[in-house]
C-alpha cells in the first residue's frame, strides 16, 4: 500500500521498491516505475500500484482418483507480476488518492485465477490414477501437471502473470481411508517386528545352545582330563608302591643278609664261647679235681686230732658273727649242773 501525505490540497505519494505505481492525469501517463515518490492533485490523478515481488498462493483443494476415493491436495504456487502495465490494464489495481488503499480486490482475482488452473489440471491428472498410486506417485506426478499446465495457461501471460515454481506438499486421503491404508502397514510392520523379535530371541537361544554345549565340552573335557589325572596318579602311585616294595625288598634282603651274618657271627662266636667256656670249664675242674685230690692226700696223711682241729676252724670261720651272747639262769644252772656231775657239755 502507497505512503500518501497531505499538504494544502496537495497529495505526495511514496511508493514501496516493490510496488510499480502509474500515474495518469487527464488519460496520460505522467508517473510509470516503481518506488516512485511525487506530488499530485487527487481530484486529477489516477493512481495505480502494482506488486511487482514474488508472491506464494497457498491453496487446498480436494480432487477424486479412478477408484472414486477423496484425496486432499495441499500445494503452494510461487508467481509474480511480470508486466505491471499488461496487469494493471487487465486488473483493477487502481489505488484511493486519499488513503493509498486498492479500490478492488486484484490479488484475490488473481488467486482465484490460479487456484482454479491449478486445480483443473491436479483433478485430471488424479482422475485417471488409482488411489494406490495417487498415495505414491501423485505429490510428483501433480507437481509437474499443474507446473506444466500452469505455465501453458494463455490466460496468464495476457495478464502478465508469470509462474516462477509450483510445490506439492501433501496429498492425503480421507481419515477413513488413511486409517484403512494404515492398518495392513502397521500390522506388516509389527509383523516384521514380530520376527526380528523372534528372530533375535532364536539368536539369543541359539546363542544360549552354543554356550551350555561349549560349556557341556568343556566340562566332559574337563571330566577327561581329570580321569586321565587319576589314573596317572594311580599309575604314579603303583609305580611308587612298586618302587618301595622294591627298596623294602631290597631292605629287607640287605637286612636278612646282615642278620645271617650277624647270627652266623654270634654263632661261630657263641660255639667259640662255649668252646672256651667248656675248655675253661674242663680245666678248672681238672683243677678242682687236682686240688681235691692233693687236699685229700694232705688230709689222708694228718691224724684224726689235727683233722679235729681243722674242721673245727673250718666251722668256725663258716659261723656267722655273735656279737653278744644271753646266757639265761637256766642254761648256766644246767651247764654248772653238769659241769658238778663231769658231763661233757
Amino acid at each position: 500500500m502507497a505512503d500518501i501525505t497531505r499538504r494544502l490540497g496537495w497529495r505526495h505519494l511514496r511508493g514501496a521498491p516493490t510496488a510499480h505505481i502509474r500515474h495518469h492525469r487527464d488519460g496520460r501517463l505522467l508517473h510509470d516505475g516503481p518506488g516512485l515518490s511525487f506530488w499530485f492533485r487527487a481530484l486529477t490523478a489516477a493512481l495505480s500500484e502494482v506488486p511487482v515481488d514474488d508472491r506464494e498462493l497457498a491453496m487446498t483443494f480436494h480432487a477424486r482418483t479412478s477408484d472414486f476415493q477423496d484425496v486432499t491436495v495441499q500445494a503452494t504456487v510461487t508467481y509474480r507480476i511480470s508486466d505491471p502495465a499488461l496487469a494493471a490494464a487487465r486488473l483493477d489495481f487502481s489505488v484511493d488518492p486519499d488513503t493509498g488503499v486498492w479500490r478492488g480486490s486484484p490479488l484475490e482475482q488473481l488467486g482465484t485465477l490460479l487456484t482454479e488452473t491449478a486445480q483443473q489440471h491436479a483433478l485430471d491428472v488424479l482422475a485417471r490414477t488409482p488411489l494406490s498410486s495417487a498415495l505414491v506417485d501423485g505429490v510428483a506426478a501433480v507437481r509437474e501437471r499443474v507446473a506444466a499446465g500452469l505455465g501453458g495457461e494463455p490466460r496468464l501471460p495476457a495478464t502478465g502473470i508469470e509462474v516462477v515454481a509450483v510445490r506439492v506438499m501433501a496429498l492425503r486421503p480421507e481419515p477413513e481411508v488413511e486409517r484403512a491404508l494404515r492398518t495392513p502397514a502397521r500390522e506388516q510392520i509389527q509383523q516384521e517386528a514380530d520376527r526380528a523379535t523372534y528372530e533375535r530371541r532364536a539368536v539369543a537361544v541359539e546363542r544360549e545352545r552354543a554356550i551350555a554345549e561349549n560349556e557341556l565340552a568343556s566340562q566332559i573335557e574337563l571330566a577327561r582330563r581329570e580321569e586321565q589325572l587319576v589314573e596317572q596318579r594311580g599309575t604314579n602311585s603303583r609305580r611308587e608302591a612298586e618302587e618301595h616294595a622294591a627298596a623294602d625288598a631290597v631292605r629287607a634282603e640287605a637286612e636278612a643278609a646282615r642278620t645271617v651274618k650277624l647270627a652266623e657271627a654270634e654263632a661261630t662266636r657263641s660255639v667259640r664261647l662255649a668252646r672256651a667256656e667248656a675248655e675253661g670249664a674242663r680245666e678248672t675242674g681238672e683243677a678242682r679235681a687236682q686240688a681235691q685230690a692233693a687236699w685229700l692226700r694232705v688230709h689222708a696223711e694228718v691224724d684224726v686230732a689235727t683233722l679235729n682241729a681243722l674242721t673245727g676252724t673250718r666251722l668256725a670261720e663258716n659261723l656267722p658273727h655273735i656279737d653278744s651272747v644271753t646266757v639265761s639262769p637256766d642254761v648256766l644252772t644246767g651247764l654248772l649242773a653238769r659241769l658238778g656231775h663231769g658231763e661233757p657239755t
